[in-house]
């Protein structure tokens, strides 16, 4: 039986089930698709190695699909979709960008295929949508990352951001580029503890605003900044790699997004569409996204060192139909304060 432990857009999961008996291990052998072949387009936000290797690994097992990839952040490639919508033409098959209000978007505007995939019954159903149109596909938090050669004392509250202490020394990545950073704005601002006055006083204490969470990864590790907002997957990455920063989970809670998976409509190879969905849900699919550094959102599959699993975390959570119909306008107040 699977649970249900949030009705909003973010989530509770007190455990992930060890249980991955022979039976699952029948089913996970079978993700290779007898006789898929032909191109599909992938469209992702995901980091360029990341979506190559996810590729990659999927050739392997189906070596007569070819696929090409279109790579920006989340706000880019909704976009450059609703661009092709717009013409009549969406090139994009599969799509797999940062957070669910982004597909709630274009479920809304029927342009996503309905499909339940097999593997997605390994999945939480507070993951997938009950329609069919998309499914998360890991689990990535919003932390703080900390420069440790900069900073003594490690801070462990959000408001670190915005102590005339930090003025000058932190960034964090635009809404209006970062689909994770667009949900966060939502989400943070629907907060008692957060609100709206966090932002306005994030700008009061000259927060340097950049595009993705790379930028702020690369801004803080380098120590041009000491401080920044950021997915906790790059900063635990970055500390396995040996950079000298520390991923904070701050003591308010952490926006959780599950970057998920789904098939365009309009797809004209919907049988490798779905074979690559497929995989991506398997279990190799999600052995391969905890290698890579992410927290696998299929239960059995381990998160890599470093990261909290979201039992670990305390969740900060707002209604997702809420966040689709104020998306636009929280991106708009967002420019104002900003000058953006």
């Amino acid at each position: 039986m699977k649970k249900i432990f949030y009705g909003s857009a973010a989530l509770c999961l007190t455990t992930f089930l060890a249980a991955c008996g022979n039976d699952e291990a029948e089913t996970n052998s079978s993700t290779k698709t007898e006789g898929v072949s032909g191109t599909i387009d992938f469209y992702t936000s995901q980091p360029d190695a990341d979506a190559q290797g996810l590729v990659d690994a999927f050739k392997k097992q189906n070596p007569e699909v070819e696929i090409s990839i279109f790579r920006s952040g989340t706000e880019e490639v909704v976009s450059k979709i609703q661009a092709e919508n717009q013409g009549g033409d969406i090139q994009a098959d599969v799509l797999l960008v940062a957070d669910s209000v982004t597909f709630e978007n274009f479920k809304a505007e029927e342009l996503l295929l309905s499909y339940e995939s097999p593997e997605a019954e390994s999945i939480d159903d507070a993951f997938v949508d009950p329609d069919g149109t998309y499914a998360g596909t890991k689990i990535m938090a919003t932390g703080m990352i900390v420069n440790t050669n900069k900073v003594t004392e490690m801070p462990d509250s959000w408001m670190a951001l915005t102590d005339s202490s930090t003025k000058g020394q932190a960034v964090m990545p635009s809404p209006l580029y970062s689909g994770a950073a667009a949900y966060n704005l939502g989400v943070m601002t629907r907060q008692e503890s957060l609100g709206w006055e966090f932002y306005e006083s994030l700008k009061a204490n000259d927060i340097t605003i950049t595009q993705g969470n790379g930028a702020v990864l690369e801004s803080v590790a380098t120590g041009e900044q000491n401080y920044g907002m950021i997915v906790d997957f790059l900063a635990a990455r970055a500390i396995n790699d040996g950079s000298p920063v520390e991923l904070i989970y701050p003591k308010e809670g952490v926006p959780v997004i599950t970057e998920p998976v789904g098939i365009l409509a309009n797809t004209e190879n919907e049988e490798a569409s779905k074979a690559f969905v497929d995989f991506i849900l398997s279990e190799e699919g999600q052995q391969l996204a905890s290698e890579q550094g992410y927290t696998p959102i299929r239960e059995g599959v381990e998160a890599p060192e470093g990261l909290k699993t979201l039992d670990e975390m305390t969740i900060l959570d707002a209604e997702a139909v809420e966040l689709l119909e104020t998306r636009n306008d929280d991106k708009a107040r967002f420019g104002k304060i900003f000058g953006e």
